[in-house]
């Protein structure tokens, strides 16, 4: 089998003209302080700005989007979060960004440049703009809640219009710098899997279920592959920690998945500013264990993700709106 090798993603650390270029587009959209995130015409206000971003954000953007490298992951650093503002780290369970801040705004821009901006309403309300912070009591939590190490995962693995992208921006690290986010992309990971290994995963003799965040009503998938679509460059679609095998060779697959995830992973420590972009198509994500202190200064990521064809999930969404609602 010939197997496609890319080049890693290009990352950006912004000029600081271009970082306060960003801040000064990012506070024009929340000048009055009441716009809400979730509103369909702010939205719409977001989208006409994007042409005003510098041009080597932009550009970074669109080249990620065509063409998400080896690595499919992206990190920009340097992004605006009016981190002397920012209020104390949430730490309530399904806490979300409702009203307009400058990270929120940055968040949107990004995602209006990658594609749309989309939720779903059983996971965090449907907001667009998510929390990821630590909540006491779910330090076990397999989820955004959690402080545990998190098992990497597509996000939304078992949905069928789970998003293309994921965008992470932190607005203040971990106490200790440890929390590290955990990329592994299937660029990277099949030329590192036997062959047999190869086609039981390209067979559909699996099933996922929701993940917790998603409640009791999630569900689970019909059999799907992991691996899928062209052989040399397939897309992925797992979750280690609710992706079950239904077949033995299926079982031993995942059991070496598992293996080589862990060999070729990458791992960043993001810092206030940093914005992670990952191609949920073929990269999967997690984070190591870190101890929160709850004391208000804990880590605080905000999470977007981005759909690229947002019309293929237009009988999930009521309105033609941002929202799934099933």
């Amino acid at each position: 089998m010939s197997i496609t090798t890319l080049s890693p993603a290009p990352d950006l650390t912004l000029a600081q003209a271009d970082a306060a270029e960003v801040c000064r587009i990012a506070l024009e959209l929340c000048s009055w302080g009441t716009e809400q995130v979730d509103d369909p015409a702010w939205v719409d206000t977001v989208r006409d700005a994007v042409h005003a971003l510098p041009v080597a954000l932009r550009r970074t953007l669109r080249r990620f989007r065509r063409d998400s490298g080896r690595s499919g992951a992206l990190l920009v650093r340097g992004l605006p979060v009016d981190a002397e503002a920012l209020p104390p780290t949430p730490s309530v369970d399904g806490s979300v960004q409702r009203l307009v801040t400058v990270p929120a705004a940055v968040l949107m821009l990004a995602a209006c440049e990658l594609g749309e901006p989309a939720a779903f309403l059983a996971e965090k309300s449907g907001a667009l703009v998510q929390d990821v912070v630590p909540v006491p009591g779910k330090e076990t939590f397999q989820g955004n809640a959690g402080s545990v190490r998190l098992s990497f995962h597509n996000e939304n693995a078992f949905h069928q219009h789970r998003p293309d992208y994921v965008m992470l921006l932190c607005l203040r690290p971990d106490h200790d710098r440890v929390a590290g986010l955990r990329t592994v992309c299937a660029r990277e990971v099949l030329p590192l899997l036997r062959e047999e290994t190869r086609r039981a995963l390209f067979s559909e003799e699996f099933v996922t279920n929701a993940p917790p965040s998603f409640g009791a009503g999630g569900g689970a998938t019909p059999a799907h592959a992991v691996l899928f679509g062209a052989p040399e460059d397939p897309d992925m679609r797992v979750d280690l920690a609710a992706t079950r095998p239904l077949t033995a060779r299926a079982g031993a697959a995942l059991t070496e998945l598992r293996e080589v995830f862990d060999r070729a992973a990458s791992t960043v420590l993001l810092t206030a500013g940093d914005l992670a972009v990952v191609d949920n198509r073929v990269a999967a994500h997690g984070r190591t264990a870190f101890r929160p202190r709850y004391d208000g200064a804990d880590r605080w990521l905000q999470r977007t993700f981005v759909a690229t064809d947002l019309r293929r999930s237009r009988d999930h969404r009521p309105h033609d709106g941002y929202v799934l609602d099933r």
